[in-house]
């Protein structure tokens, strides 16, 4: 990844433009796993440019691989984790360091109880994993934990119509992002695949992927960046093409979000359109738990505005692309903001605020970094980011939308 920096300005912070998004990534991956599962039976449009699933697409289509490394692509790890699991191959998956430093324990141990044969080629618990297909299934009762990672339940839920007896998913405790579990079970649904889910449990009976085409949405989690830059902005008319207000994607809940900031999502036109509206900024908790991918961006739209806020629903965030806590601890200190943590929750101490001098964003190879503090250059007057081209791992048009936008970027 290059160490570049960049440095952004607003010299217009009145926005008034149209931002064409790239296909939503986390749609994007489902959809990939359920086309290499059925055989040809299922069709992909709209597939993003996504640096991940570009990844995840060029690793499915080759099967000859007998080393697979996915780099810093976390959903590829888990979801390719389940898939070779089934394939009549025997593989090493691995991935970038950091990559080995987040856990996959959950996940192999919920495989190996099925039957699969996974070993830790390094460190227990973690990758590179040796994975040596086809399961040979022992039981179709399998329970994991709720609160860890929704994409561990989602791995084994895109196999489960493979698998010779389906699938019983237990899920222990509470079920943390949620909607991605919600959108992974109606992607499928699309493609034929039925499921019941009653209590704690989903079950997956063996079935076949019925012929049919995905059109993957843009991506939510990419809108959100541009709700920030609306809310920072004096006046604001964004709009976002493709977006839906019934999307399957836990992230569009930035629209309910972003109306406290006075943003209003109009949809029409085939897209949405984001307007600023004149309103005080009054709520004071937010709650990420269905939606972890949206915190660094709100909290540092709160930390602009100067807004004491209180954030819960942050428990995954330390085992992302990099502990983005401690990483927004880090970099929101550099404006004289705090975010202070006591039992699982987070407050912002924004007395002493500074936005009147230069600042450098480092970015923690984290994609999420560098697009949730570029709205800070509507309010201060120049921002550097590190290693700005982390960002082609989601969206890489960021920089080049933003120059569209009126952005002065060097």
């Amino acid at each position: 990844m290059s160490s570049a920096s960049i440095k952004i300005s607003a010299a217009n912070k009145k926005l008034d433009c149209t931002i064409p998004l790239t296909g939503s990534k986390s749609e994007c991956n489902r959809a990939l796993i359920m086309q290499a599962l059925s055989d040809g039976a299922v069709r992909v449009d709209n597939i993003s440019e996504a640096a991940d699933t570009v990844t995840l697409n060029n690793i499915l289509r080759d099967k000859a691989h007998k080393v697979v490394d996915i780099g810093p692509a976390g959903t590829a790890m888990r979801f390719l984790t389940a898939f070779y699991s089934l394939q009549e191959t025997e593989i090493l998956l691995t991935g970038s360091e950091r990559m080995k430093q987040r856990p996959i324990g959950i996940l192999v141990d919920a495989l190996k109880t099925l039957g699969a044969d996974i070993q830790y080629a390094e460190k227990e618990g973690f990758p590179p994993l040796k994975i040596r297909g086809p399961i040979k299934q022992k039981t179709n009762q399998v329970s994991i934990k709720g609160n860890i990672s929704s994409q561990y339940i989602s791995a084994l839920l895109l196999i489960a119509p493979k698998l010779e007896q389906g699938l019983n998913l237990v899920i222990e405790g509470e079920l943390t992002s949620k909607p991605y579990v919600q959108m992974t079970l109606a992607m499928m649904e699309q493609a034929g695949i039925r499921h019941t889910w009653t209590d704690n449990v989903i079950s997956i009976a063996k079935q076949p992927f019925n012929k049919s085409v995905i059109n993957v949405e843009p991506d939510w989690s990419a809108a959100s960046y541009w709700y920030a830059i609306a809310a920072l902005s004096k006046e604001a008319r964004l709009f976002l093409p493709g977006l839906n207000g019934y999307s399957l994607q836990g992230d569009s809940m930035i629209t309910e979000i972003m109306a406290n900031f006075g943003i209003t999502s109009q949809f029409k036109d085939g897209g949405v359109y984001l307007i600023k509206e004149a309103k005080k900024l009054e709520r004071k908790i937010f709650d990420f738990k269905e939606c972890p991918d949206l915190a660094q961006t709100v909290i540092v739209c709160c930390a602009a505005l100067g807004h004491d806020a209180t954030f819960t629903g942050l428990e995954t965030l330390k085992i992302k692309e990099t502990d983005r806590v401690n990483a927004l601890q880090t970099e929101l200190a550099k404006i004289g903001v705090k975010l202070i943590e006591k039992n699982q929750t987070y407050k912002l101490d924004c007395s002493g605020l500074d936005l009147n001098k230069k600042i450098q964003i480092a970015t923690y190879d984290d994609h999420r970094m560098a697009m949730a503090f570029a709205p800070l250059a509507l309010v201060m007057p120049e921002l550097e980011i590190e290693d700005h081209l982390v960002v082609e791992k989601s969206y890489p048009d960021f920089w080049k939308h933003l120059e569209l936008a009126g952005f002065n970027i060097s």
